[in-house]
């Protein structure tokens, strides 16, 4: 099975990366996949001029294409002014509004702070929602102090919902039905059906 990863960390090191990683490590742990990680930052000059010209180049269609046949996807974003970075949302935008139909997603956030971790909820929920994906429960959100291990009495620790989401994403993968092949209709010219409601007549 094939698992991509998109990630749209700024910064090299990033926290976003990471998670992502680590996420990706968690359900190679549960499931057989073959990883494949999409570093946004890298794209950011392809996905603005897709904007601009109405068309992804040759490298942005082959990375749109991998998300498009994936089995299963984790997407991880930094939280900007309580939402998504504008670079994650621009990748999605430039898909194909039918490229997420039907897949398993985790999602999965980073911030400075945990007042931040409802983004989750608000923003990148819905926007795969949207785009009809299958959006596991658990959504994982990292803040600057999880790095270091901390919890409290009311939270699991960062292991803990890494864990629990990549178990999650692992089971949809593993009973995920297979993709239903399309089918063509035969189109049957108008003479035709003139003719035959004729023929009836």
């Amino acid at each position: 099975m094939k698992l991509v990863v998109v990630t749209a960390g700024l910064t090299q090191p990033s926290s976003t990366r990471l998670l992502a990683d680590r996420l990706a490590e968690a359900v190679a742990q549960r499931a057989e996949v073959e990883v494949r990680v999409v570093e946004l930052r890298d794209l950011a000059v392809d996905i603005a001029n897709a904007f601009v010209t109405g068309f992804p180049n040759t490298r942005l269609r082959e990375v749109a294409e991998a998300v498009t046949a994936a089995d299963g996807l984790i997407a991880v974003t930094p939280i900007f002014s309580g939402s998504y970075s504008g670079l994650f949302k621009s990748f999605f935008d430039v898909l194909d509004n039918t490229a997420l139909t039907g897949k398993p997603v985790l999602i999965a956030a980073t911030g400075g702070t945990a007042r931040h971790s409802l983004a989750l909820e608000h923003a990148l929920r819905p926007l795969f929602a949207y785009l009809r994906a299958v959006v596991v429960p658990t959504a994982v959100y990292a803040a600057a102090e999880d790095w270091g291990g901390g919890r409290d009495a009311f939270t699991d620790g960062l292991g803990e919902r890494i864990g629990r989401a990549a178990q999650e994403l692992a089971d949809l993968l593993l009973h995920r039905a297979p993709r239903a092949e399309e089918t063509v209709e035969e189109v049957v010219p108008f003479e035709q059906q003139l003719a035959a409601l004729r023929r009836t007549e």
